[in-house]
């Protein structure tokens, strides 16, 4: 099948390439010239575990072309995907603008029949504005179709090429065909692809990250409580976790999420509410709960050392919102980094993938980057850890005690064993345990 797909971000780049990767030729389109001109030469714009790999292999065997044109790609294309940005507004909304504005040049390089896909995460009524904005620009036929991804950062291409399930709303017999041919490959192990109506489909994807993100606020707050009383979070965790009613995932407590799903969607979502006469209090309590948890790390800090942060020096492991990713959109990061120099305090930090990020868009000068976890630590008076990359699980904590001027570290992820560090010496907090 020939496709195009219009936006080179996350959702854009590993669409287009996992298509291509399944036999189809892609064309993926970006106005951005420098963007277009880097993919050419196989220089990607995000860090995602395998996507790289996968870019170039298709890329030299001709299933994936990128271009700045939207004649070229769309050219014979069957299924043209929208898969451009959606930031939240001022007031939360999410912004259509590059969605409506795709939406406006597809429809003036149409040729014939096209199923035009919502890639992007988009809030409930979008397909129709869609339509409309097509329908504006070509007499062509067209039908729309709302597709969200559900793509976890870190692990989207088995994500994508072995999805738990693919949700399409659409409205024509036409249409659903086209999208049942394109998706056949990936869920030939018997995971369903769930046909809805559009409204649904648009609505799937705000409803499921909220519902995640409400479980992470839940177990934050259990975690605060297990602080106060004595208990421990990772014992609960498990007590609730094996109820079959429960399950395990997205259990575990930590100092807030971030990235560019969770808190725009739950923003998006209680929009959407509102806009419908309708107050959504759960997901406005998880947005604050999130919100308050950012600044624990900070809190612990200030603790510990009785309020005088001023002319302290601190060592941060993990700028990333998440391991295996170098997105920064919201990261627990920021707000620690910001609030630790607020109060007068230095800090050195290290990130596997997102030190450029944070250098070019979220902390710039104003923090010093080491470039190895053991280099962040010298002078510092102690260690937080924000990310739970897999090579700061296991360090020499020998070293650690032996850099550091106190021996303290603040871990924001739970990684490491109270028992094991305070038994070499360490004061060592924790969220909940």
């Amino acid at each position: 099948m020939r496709i195009a797909v219009v936006g080179t971000g996350y959702v854009g780049l590993v669409a287009g390439t996992c298509f291509a990767e399944s036999g189809n030729n892609v064309v993926c389109i970006d106005v951005d010239e420098e963007k277009i001109r880097l993919l050419k030469d196989g220089v990607l714009p995000i860090y995602e575990p395998g996507l790289e790999e996968l870019l170039r292999r298709n890329v030299h065997d001709g299933r994936l072309a990128f271009t700045t044109e939207y004649a070229e790609g769309m050219k014979d294309a069957q299924v043209v995907f929208i898969a451009v940005g959606t930031p939240p507004g001022e007031d939360g909304r999410a912004d259509l603008r590059y969605v409506l504005s795709a939406a406006r040049s597809i429809g003036e390089h149409m040729t014939g029949y096209m199923v035009i896909v919502d890639k992007s995460t988009v809030p409930v009524g979008t397909a129709r504005k869609v339509k409309q904005a097509v329908s504006e620009t070509s007499n062509q036929e067209f039908d729309v179709v709302s597709n969200p991804e559900f793509l976890k950062e870190g692990a989207a291409i088995d994500d994508f090429l072995k999805p738990d399930r693919v949700v399409v709303g659409c409205e024509s017999d036409r249409a659903q065909k086209v999208m049942d041919e394109l998706y056949g490959p990936f869920v030939r192990t018997g995971n369903p692809i769930i046909h809805t109506d559009i409204e649904s489909a648009e609505l799937t994807k705000y409803a499921a990250n909220a519902m995640l993100a409400t479980r992470i606020s839940f177990m934050n707050e259990i975690a605060n409580i297990c602080n106060r009383v004595g208990a421990n979070v990772n014992h609960v965790r498990q007590g609730i976790g094996t109820d079959a009613r429960i399950g395990s995932r997205f259990l575990f407590s930590g100092c807030g999420y971030g990235g560019s799903c969770f808190p725009k969607d739950v923003q998006a979502i209680v929009k959407t509410a509102e806009e419908n006469d309708y107050d959504f209090k759960i997901l406005k309590a998880v947005e604050a709960v999130n919100e308050n948890q950012k600044g624990v790390l900070f809190e612990m800090a200030n603790e510990h050392f009785k309020g005088k942060l001023a002319g302290k020096h601190f060592a941060v492991w993990g700028l990333a919102f998440k391991p295996n990713t170098d997105d920064m959109r919201e990261a627990p990061s920021i707000v620690l980094c910001n609030k630790l120099r607020e109060a007068g305090a230095t800090v050195t930090a290290y990130d596997p993938e997102a030190i450029e990020e944070a250098k070019q868009h979220y902390l710039g000068d104003s923090i010093r980057y080491a470039e190895k976890p053991m280099d962040a630590l010298d002078a510092a008076d102690a260690l937080i850890i924000v990310t739970e990359w897999n090579e700061f699980r296991r360090p020499d904590f020998e070293a650690i005690r032996d850099s550091l001027e106190e021996p303290v570290i603040i871990d924001g992820r739970n990684i490491y064993s109270r028992e094991v560090l305070e038994e070499m010496g360490f004061k060592y907090y924790a969220i909940g345990c």
